[in-house]
């Protein structure tokens, strides 16, 4: 096969078709920008790590930041309208080797996200159902120290396989169900955030310590019995309160990997790529404000959030326990929906993101031309979705925390894209020379953004705890990487 043809399984279609519509393409993003970590991370990250007020300003910077980073992508989109986005962008720019560098940690970004969402379908349900335990039945084990049922990996896997089945079905019909689920996961989190401002039961000063406080301390003092109240560990000063915003910051690129998906889809859209801007744009600004809103409300409607966090013996979902305060049961309900929206658009959208993104690879020539087959009837990347399945039913099996291991490689892949397309932006500006004014300082910037990301991830800088690698997520990053020579050692000859 040339790298510029596409196969056809049995014949018939041999292009992606094109059905994708603004709101379809806003939705993906969306989707896959807000996923259970938002959920659940005002408990687990943001509060005990930055506060309300350093998880805010991280938020909004690392948006304006991302916004910078997507002038890069609105600009090569129209240049180069084909599935793959940054790998197809850094392919042209910057050759081969570099391409499979960028597609492979791409590959890890997007589809580690798949099973990962998967998992905290269970968690949900549990969530959910108070002492019911509806889906803990079946054979049950442990792997690092996160419980797996039957019930809870059937029900995933289910969900994996229904979604998988829809993406090939058809991208309009995959499109229509992302906005479905898009639009609601906007309009709960909006009714819970509408709620906490007209209700009596908030507080700005429950919102206190501002900052956060220093988790592991006030934690081991509490083990010990010397735990008396958070503010003893509260953020202050310059050192603190900047340490607290840098806490959240650092994980920007986590926090908004989705947008970045908008380019995998570029040869299915019915509509000018010119307005791959404005809705980037507007993907990134709703994703900032369900992070904080989440993480705002959560802490004004529990004025004893720290000791929650201080004496829980696991993370709590503090964001259900301020919406049943602040509602009742419509506000688990409302929970309930939003999370499982943002899990589900996620699960749709790193499937589409995906396979467009292994379809544009294997057209190329960089993975086997198995992975390139069109369906002759749906014309959607059917054997790439097949494969996406697959890998994905392992996460159910394997559970959360082992999964973790290999989402953390889910910022550095995302980093990785958008270092490639903002230096793919500045060699196509000084090419073509149409870059419009400043776009090209915007873009070396976003290059510049991206690298410290990178380093803030892999790095370990004391008093940025949470931020950078644990010990199994470097080996994980080790063995990624030594697979993708491997793999690469294998295509090269087709590559070339």
């Amino acid at each position: 096969m040339s790298n510029n043809s596409v196969k056809a399984a049995g014949g018939g279609k041999t292009e992606l078709q094109r059905n994708l519509s603004p709101w379809h393409v806003w939705a993906i993003a969306f989707g896959c920008i807000i996923g259970w970590g938002s959920f659940i991370n005002p408990g687990k990250k943001f509060l005990p790590n930055s506060g309300v007020a350093g998880t805010a300003i991280a938020m909004v910077l690392g948006a304006l930041v991302m916004m910078v980073i997507a002038e890069s992508y609105a600009y090569m989109v129209p240049k180069y309208p084909k599935a793959g986005g940054e790998f197809t962008f850094t392919k042209a720019c910057f050759g081969n080797r570099m391409a499979y560098i960028c597609g492979w940690f791409l590959v890890a970004a997007y589809l580690t996200n798949v099973p990962m969402n998967s998992t905290a379908i269970g968690l949900i349900v549990d969530g959910l159902d108070g002492e019911a335990d509806i889906l803990k039945f079946g054979f049950h084990y442990v792997v690092a120290g996160f419980d797996i049922y039957m019930g809870e990996m059937m029900l995933a896997m289910g969900i994996l396989l229904l979604f998988g089945v829809l993406n090939i079905l058809g991208v309009e019909k995959a499109g229509f169900l992302q906005t479905i689920l898009a639009v609601l996961l906007a309009a709960s989190v909006l009714t819970l955030t509408i709620a906490a401002l007209v209700s009596s039961k908030t507080s700005i000063h429950n919102m206190l310590p501002w900052w956060g406080f220093n988790k592991s301390q006030a934690v081991s003092d509490y083990a010990a019995g010397l735990y008396k109240g958070v503010d003893a560990y509260a953020h202050k000063g310059t050192s603190g309160i900047v340490s607290a915003i840098l806490a959240t910051f650092a994980i920007a690129p986590w926090a908004f990997v989705g947008f970045d998906t908008i380019p995998q889809t570029a040869e299915e859209y019915k509509f000018s790529h010119r307005k791959v801007r404005f809705i980037m744009i507007v993907a990134i600004v709703f994703g900032a404000c369900v992070y904080i809103a989440n993480n705002t409300l959560t802490a004004a409607a529990l004025e004893n959030w720290p000791d929650l966090i201080v004496e829980s013996s696991s993370t709590p979902w503090l964001l259900l326990a301020a919406a049943e305060r602040l509602l009742g049961l419509p506000g688990k309900i409302l929970v309930g929906v939003a999370v499982s929206c943002a899990v589900l658009s996620g699960i749709m959208g790193f499937y589409l993101a995906s396979s467009r993104l292994m379809y544009s690879m294997s057209r190329d020539g960089f993975l086997p031309e198995w992975f390139g087959e069109i369906d002759p009837r749906f014309g959607t990347p059917r054997n790439a979705m097949l494969f996406c399945m697959l890998i994905s039913l392992s996460g159910p099996i394997l559970g959360r925390e082992a999964l973790g291991w290999f989402v953390d490689m889910s910022a550095i892949g995302a980093s990785i894209g958008y270092m490639f397309t903002c230096m793919a932006a500045v060699v196509t500006i000084n090419r073509d020379g149409d870059g419009r004014k400043g776009l090209k300082t915007l873009a070396a910037a976003g290059a510049a953004f991206s690298i410290i990301f990178m380093i803030l991830q892999l790095v370990p800088i004391p008093g940025l705890s949470g931020v950078h690698f644990g010990k199994e997520s470097y080996i994980m990053l080790v063995v990624w990487s030594v697979l993708g020579l491997v793999f690469y050692l294998r295509q090269q000859k087709s590559i070339g």
